[in-house]
């Protein structure tokens, strides 16, 4: 074989394996694979699983060369994976999970079919990443927990500055940003021993903090221990008030609207609320750790629907401890599983596989 007939060969080779790969292995026939729909027939569907993201894998595309290599050597194909993922945060296709574990956060980029992390070194080195959230153009803040501060990358994880101190923070867990990226909403879950349940409201411009939203207790506007955030069409803060089980409505001046939710096992009730969400319409996704799934309210905190299933086996849709959550622009919802240590996305029943940002647009090489 001459060094020049051997690159066309060796391509040659490759696209012959990489077919059979695709069409072998253990891959389940597509005719037995039951995909879940939510309401489950004969009602309508409304959402469909779709994916699950739990490691690089996933998203990254293999060449046809390495799939060759794997035919031959018998090797597996490995990944990076998530150790125990906590928040999810999602931007034109590209998916921020992070991890408390792995110290950082995973950027799954779907599209480009491409992967990195961020976080891992100085400057902007996450300790304890738990909450994270992105602005309209694709800035991600995340909410550190034991540096007791929230930290904001560029779209590709270039870290840009810091905000907050430790002084001014007990447990902070949960985060929003308004889409312009002008104040940043840190969620202090507080604790037994903390009157800081809370909401500190931070000018992004002057790292300042402007106000604090509600204080600890079970009235109207009070809250206890506090989850997660998120900020609505309507541009109201929607806060998960999980030892209260509801959902708290305040302006983002920190005025009281309305609130929704209690404590019970049936649908449209809470056990452990935990991750928040809203879509282009206002709707309020809400997942639920001991439910096992995400429900869907109308802004007036109406029930809607509810999605996924509590299960000690792993499955799509299936769930044990669920935690962060996130709706995209197309409507997709996303929802971290930290027992499973996976993402799980829902396409609305409205938008087709090939719709929306969250298609691969590389081919294999």
């Amino acid at each position: 074989m001459t060094k020049t007939s051997s690159p066309f060969i060796l391509h040659l080779l490759g696209t012959l394996v990489f077919l059979m790969v695709g069409c072998a292995g253990s891959t389940p026939d597509m005719a037995e694979v039951v995909i879940p729909v939510f309401p489950e027939p004969p009602d309508e569907p409304r959402f469909y699983y779709e994916r699950t993201i739990v490691s690089s894998v996933d998203i990254e595309i293999e060449s046809r060369e390495s799939a060759f290599e794997r035919f031959v050597t018998g090797s597996q194909r490995t990944g990076v994976g998530m150790a125990k993922p906590f928040g999810v945060a999602v931007h034109q296709g590209r998916v921020f999970v992070s991890d408390s574990i792995s110290r950082q956060v995973f950027a799954f980029d779907v599209p480009e079919a491409r992967f990195f992390e961020i976080g891992i070194r100085n400057p902007g080195q996450l300790v304890k990443p738990m909450g994270v959230a992105v602005d309209a153009r694709g800035n991600l803040y995340v909410c550190d927990a034991t540096l007791k501060q929230v930290m904001m990358y560029d779209r590709d994880g270039k870290f840009l500055q810091q905000f907050g101190e430790p002084r001014m923070f007990d447990r902070p867990a949960g985060l929003a940003v308004d889409p312009d990226g002008q104040r940043i909403f840190v969620v202090d879950t507080g604790g037994v021993a903390s009157e800081r349940h809370q909401v500190s409201v931070i000018d992004t411009a002057t790292g300042n903090l402007l106000r604090t939203i509600a204080r600890r207790g079970d009235k109207e506007g009070e809250l206890n221990l506090p989850r997660d955030a998120t900020i609505a069409p309507d541009g109201n803060l929607y806060i998960v008030d999980g030892g209260n089980f509801r959902v708290q409505v305040f302006t983002q001046q920190g005025d009281f609207v309305r609130s929704f939710g209690e404590v019970g096992r049936r649908s449209g009730q809470f056990s452990r609320p935990k991750g928040i969400g809203a879509d282009r319409d206002g709707n309020i996704y809400v997942a639920d750790t001991a439910f096992g799934n995400f429900q869907i309210f109308d802004p007036q905190g109406r029930l809607l629907l509810a999605v996924g299933r509590r299960d000690a086996n792993y499955g799509p849709a299936s769930f044990m401890l669920p935690a962060g959550l996130a709706v995209d622009e197309d409507g997709r919802v996303y929802m971290v599983d930290q027992f499973f240590r996976k993402v799980d996305v829902f396409r609305p029943a409205s938008l087709t596989k090939d719709q929306g940002w969250l298609v691969t647009k590389v081919k294999p090489e």
